[in-house]
């Protein structure tokens, strides 16, 4: 009997680890997957250097970014952290305004 009641704060505490710092962390991980597979060309992006662009060209591990001066800079896929507007979302805004000069 006094073994199980030593496990259980063991268990208790591996239970908590995983909730707490390993489930997150994972989907975390998921959803940075998910936005690099879903680049698309025109999209704006920022790298996990810092550096700001738009996506020029993609391959399956390699982007090609153009940067503010015409420069075309080559990055691995992993190196995106973010996508601050996507082609989609640009083109609907560019939509909707020409709808509202009609108007």
């Amino acid at each position: 009997m006094q073994g199980i009641g030593t496990l259980i704060p063991l268990i208790l505490m591996f239970v908590l680890f995983y909730f707490l710092l390993l489930r997150p962390q994972q989907k975390r991980q998921k959803s940075v997957q998910q936005m690099q597979s879903s680049l698309k060309k025109g999209d704006k992006i920022v790298t996990i250097g810092g550096l700001h662009g738009i996506i020029d060209s993609l391959d399956d591990k390699k982007v090609v970014i153009r940067c503010g001066d015409g420069s075309r800079l080559t990055y691995d896929r992993s190196a995106i952290r973010e996508v601050t507007e996507s082609k989609e979302v640009k083109e609907v805004k560019d939509t909707k305004e020409v709808k509202l000069e009609k108007e």
